[in-house]
């Protein structure tokens, strides 16, 4: 369960890279309720997605030649700079070398061995998100990955990510934890790209999951605002009703209503 009790290696931050920040204010406003709030003129345009004062993700404005339109997961880490270079270690990259953000952390942008980009977020005076599993928020990541073993090994290796089987409707599936916490803090899973009926001619990417209180609502809502449906709302057994979307501009992420605990 993704939480805001953050450890080394669960995810602590999430931002969405746009060409049009606008745009993209306006539909996920109009989607999860968010509103934008700008961390100022020396930010360059990057600003924070705030529901009921609490801040929920990042936006930034990027032209295609600098990112693509895409959501990226950030994970916590120590150190920032030990960690890009595990990454390289483990045959990955560093997309955006380690950095300082105003004293609020440091961040690095970084590739694992298949190409599927994500970050790292070293805390300063940000330690994260605000909010984490509560309608509207973030609450679940996956990795599509053409290997699974290899993905397991760099994550070890790179974030000490541990990884597990369990048993789904139609098989088992790898879900991924922090070492602090066990199985039981799991936050997201692997899947291989051959298994993803989104996936076709994609690299390895990872995929958020924002917890809605109406899938089917949030997938109209979606497509009233301008987003298009990638993978039709679905019930899985135990887990929730799930849809993979994309925004105007496709940014891919996912919705769900989770299931209720077991008792």
């Amino acid at each position: 369960m993704l939480t805001t009790r953050f450890v080394n290696g669960a995810p602590n931050w999430i931002d969405v890279g746009t060409p049009d920040l606008d745009g993209t204010r306006s539909f996920y406003g109009g989607l999860f309720g968010w509103r934008f709030r700008s961390a100022g003129p020396e930010a360059g345009g990057y600003g924070f997605f705030q529901l009921d004062g609490r801040t929920v993700a990042g936006g930034t404005r990027a032209t295609p030649e600098q990112r693509p339109p895409s959501w990226t997961v950030y994970f916590r880490s120590a150190d920032a700079e030990a960690t890009a270079e595990a990454a390289e270690q483990a045959h990955g990259s560093a997309l955006v070398r380690p950095v300082d953000v105003m004293g609020q952390g440091r961040t690095a942008v970084l590739a694992d061995r298949a190409g599927a980009a994500f970050g790292v977020w070293q805390p300063g005076r940000t330690k994260g998100v605000d909010v984490a599993g509560e309608p509207g928020s973030l609450c679940w990541v996956e990795l599509y990955t053409p290997d699974i073993a290899a993905a397991a090994a760099f994550y070890y290796k790179t974030l000490g990510l541990e990884t597990s089987a369990a048993s789904f409707p139609g098989g088992i599936r790898t879900r991924v934890n922090p070492a602090e916490g066990g199985e039981d803090a799991a936050f997201g899973g692997f899947v291989a790209l051959a298994d993803d009926p989104d996936g076709a001619g994609t690299g390895a990417y990872w995929l958020p999951y924002f917890e809605v209180t109406d899938t089917d609502a949030a997938v109209a809502k979606a497509q009233e605002l301008g987003g298009a449906v990638r993978v039709s709302a679905t019930d899985v057994t135990g887990v929730g009703r799930t849809a993979r979307l994309a925004d105007p501009h496709g940014a891919r992420f996912a919705v769900i209503r989770s299931a209720p605990p077991r008792t």
